[in-house]
């Protein structure tokens, strides 16, 4: 649908997610075994036509940075349009030194940018979203309602509600009531739509006073105003924001199901190309009910566990209930269960780590134990 256009917000951090968010924003979080985060949106935009997608940074980019690039890998490597990164540079307002306090002072920090959109409707989303979401029927659903601004939302999410919100429908699917952080009717996913001259009016309006949040000074405060619609969303989808959930929602892709959702056919998730040899298995090693990417190197016992590229197991070693990130190492001997090794983290030989389901271990990124 070359009517619509994409921002993505991408400053979010989450203080729960702990080591895992200490070079990082939520974004950027590698997931399911060779893809981030904003891998998930960034295709559901890609896939409904959009070819125009600015993505709203803040702080802790860098990771950002190296891993959309030109956008190249989702075919938004463009002369006119296609991806463009929004870093904190380009926001004018008085407070430079701190991050966003809301969706709209983040999008007034771009306003120039969004002064210059070429599409009819405009795609709000945040980027820590996993989830395979057909925005061409959001599209849909917005013209046949009539709706101002629709809000895609979902009953089947779990997580934190400290800062969530959730909206009361009519049996037409107009939204009669909002609430935030109190769990009562269909929790908001952080997807809207709605058209380029309405973002505009929300946009000076907010700025003339002082407004920031989206959910509070605009969707909450103008519900009686606005025609607010939503589309329900019944696929999988997660929200990771903090070190249990992202384990919880993990080690959900070593369900066929899941999988099956978020990778159909015909729906595609896109990511950084990264050319790998092939796996290698030893002769004494064994691996089962696991993700596990290109590059890595297995040696030892692999088990109910997620390996991104370029993992090495060493002989001996036995991994269990275990997400590792890129270029992690398990030396011989050593045993790990319910453990999240961060890039680059090297665990020595014959060492055990035991974590739980709902306490798993996070080590930062480099570290060695």
């Amino acid at each position: 649908m070359k009517d619509m256009h994409g921002i993505i917000f991408a400053y979010l951090t989450h203080p729960k997610l702990k080591e895992l968010a200490e070079h990082r924003t939520a974004a950027s979080l590698p997931f399911g075994g060779r893809y981030r985060c904003i891998d998930f949106m960034l295709s559901n935009m890609v896939n409904a036509g959009i070819n125009d997608v600015g993505v709203v940074m803040r702080d802790s980019y860098q990771s950002l940075l190296d891993h959309l690039g030109s956008g190249k890998d989702w075919d938004l490597a463009r002369k006119r349009g296609g991806l463009r990164l929004l870093p904190p540079f380009g926001y004018a307002g008085p407070r430079r030194s701190v991050e966003f306090r809301g969706r709209m002072e983040a999008l007034y920090g771009v306003a120039s940018y969004i002064s210059r959109i070429r599409q009819d409707y405009v795609v709000l989303a945040d980027g820590e979203n996993v989830a395979n979401l057909s925005l061409e029927d959001v599209l849909e659903s917005h013209i046949q309602s009539g709706a101002e601004i629709t809000c895609v939302c979902t009953p089947a999410r779990e997580g934190a509600v400290s800062d969530e919100a959730f909206y009361r429908l009519d049996d037409t699917g107009r939204i009669v009531d909002i609430t935030v952080g109190l769990k009562d009717g269909y929790e908001s996913m952080n997807v809207f739509l709605l058209s380029k001259p309405l973002l505009e009016h929300l946009l000076n309006y907010c700025a003339a006073r002082s407004l920031y949040h989206f959910n509070r000074d605009v969707l909450q405060a103008m519900k009686e105003k606005l025609r607010l619609s939503a589309y329900i969303y019944n696929g999988y989808c997660a929200r990771l924001i903090s070190v249990t959930n992202y384990f919880q929602h993990s080690m959900d892709l070593l369900k066929p199901e899941v999988r099956r959702d978020l990778f159909p056919r015909g729906r595609s998730i896109r990511t950084k190309v990264r050319d790998e040899a092939p796996t290698y298995y030893s002769p004494d090693s064994r691996a089962r009910n696991s993700v596990v990417a290109d590059g890595c190197y297995i040696e030892g016992v692999v088990e109910n566990s997620i390996l991104f590229r370029g993992v090495r197991i060493g002989k001996g070693a036995v991994v269990q209930n275990c997400i590792l990130m890129q270029d992690a190492a398990v030396k011989d001997g050593a045993r790990i269960s319910h453990v999240i090794a961060d890039k680059q983290v090297t665990v020595s030989e014959n060492h055990i780590l035991v974590g739980h389901s709902t306490y798993p271990i996070a080590i930062s990124k480099g570290a060695e134990v």
